[in-house]
């Protein structure tokens, strides 16, 4: 029986190479193991209030040497407060925050080793893309030989020297972002900050300048710190990423496991697309789970941490739900154990056909909404499904994730 099913591609991080591009390494950045038994940056139990508001309430956090950590979290959440408090920006009301060992809560943001790339970009528009990558370099009173080939290598490096005696108006969106970054770099920063670095480009030039961004980065080898409310950007540049809420730190962990394992509602709700099903914990077997609920009763094809008559929610991508006209048969279940579970009739309420995939909403006979996307994998298919349209939408066990908080 022909069915519809949408497979959902993680996109992992990218660690690139500019075949032929010089390399400029930063002395003091390596790439670690997220594993390694020292963190490079540490923030412990930091907090800022502004009056009695907690802008960042009692955050902790490591991250190794060579990372790309992206902060993502809704406005507001206090990502861009903690940024400026590793850049010296604010002071934390408590806390410590410790880079290679050394407490720099005390320090200034001229005497800290990390460079900030702010969303602006906030170059000079009198100087000319040359002067504006030397422009930190002369100001720390490096000498003229030694900064000639320092800005020569940045240029190199974001492959702007034809541009190097242009003024930042006469140039792409891009092209200004990879001046900032250039000129972010060239003091070799033990810590590079970026917040929003990619939010004043268009969507198709964004996702270019995503890689980009990322390949120079690990060419030179520093540990960067991003905040970004982009899904899309935290999961295709990090190699880790927190979720941030209301000044806390929800979960942190590399971007497939935040999208296929998230710990709460929130970051479920937050990370993607999902369907949540409130239900009641029926059967609780170390090898599967039943949870009854008003839509369906849900087979969980593993264990989790609770007990009879817990609450829950289940927690299924779009993606992972099989949407089709006919019910599902034995054979296309994935064992004998799941006949009869994670299945919901309905009717098809809106369809957007979005060129790779198409998503459909479908009102369910109980009156809630599910939300079915199906990759458009061929380019003529005999499965025609319209608005109005009875189905059946069903999913397997395994893709359930059963959220206890």
């Amino acid at each position: 029986m022909p069915y519809l099913k949408c497979g959902f591609v993680s996109v992992p991080s990218r660690k690139l190479s500019l075949q032929g591009k010089p390399v400029v390494p930063n002395s003091d950045a390596q790439h670690a193991s997220p594993t390694a038994a020292t963190p490079f940056l540490q923030i412990q139990q930091v907090v800022k209030k502004f009056d009695d508001v907690f802008a960042v309430n009692e955050f902790t956090l490591d991250i190794q040497k060579g990372e790309i950590f992206a902060l993502l979290g809704s406005s507001g959440c206090g990502k861009s407060t903690l940024l400026r408090m590793l850049a010296g920006f604010e002071v934390p009301t408590s806390g410590k925050i410790l880079l290679a060992g050394q407490d720099i809560v005390g320090l200034a943001p001229y005497e800290r080793p990390i460079n900030m790339m702010f969303q602006s970009y906030a170059l000079f528009p009198h100087l000319t893309v040359w002067d504006n990558i030397a422009f930190g370099l002369r100001r720390d009173g490096m000498p003229k030989p030694e900064i000639a080939i320092r800005v020569e290598q940045m240029l190199d490096l974001v492959q702007l020297k034809a541009y190097a005696k242009r003024k930042p108006h006469q140039l792409s969106g891009g092209q200004q972002q990879r001046v900032a970054l250039a000129r972010s770099l060239a003091k070799r920063p033990k810590l590079l900050l970026l917040d929003e670095p990619l939010g004043a480009l268009d969507a198709k030039l964004r996702q270019q300048t995503q890689l980009e961004l990322v390949d120079i980065i690990h060419q030179v080898g520093v540990t960067c710190v991003m905040v970004t409310h982009d899904q899309e950007e935290a999961m295709t540049m990090a190699t880790r990423i927190g979720v941030m809420s209301e000044g806390r730190i929800l979960q942190v962990a590399a971007p497939d496991e935040i999208y296929e394992t998230p710990n709460c509602r929130f970051v479920a709700d937050f990370i993607g697309s999902v369907n949540l099903f409130k239900g009641t914990v029926e059967v609780d077997a170390p090898d599967h789970v039943v949870i009854g609920g008003p839509e369906c009763q849900h087979y969980v094809s593993h264990g989790i941490t609770g007990t009879p008559g817990m609450a829950v929610h289940v927690a299924v991508r779009p993606e992972k739900m099989v949407i089709q006209h006919t019910a599902p048969l034995e054979e296309d279940r994935e064992s004998a154990a799941e006949v009869g579970f994670n299945v919901v009739q309905g009717a098809i309420e809106h369809l957007a056909y979005l060129g790779n995939l198409t998503t459909y909403h479908v009102r369910l006979d109980v009156g809630s909404l599910v939300k079915v996307t199906h990759t458009n994998a061929a380019r003529h298919t005999t499965t025609v499904l319209s608005v109005g349209d009875r189905v059946f939408v069903w999913w397997f066990g395994s893709d359930v994730v059963v959220l206890t908080r």
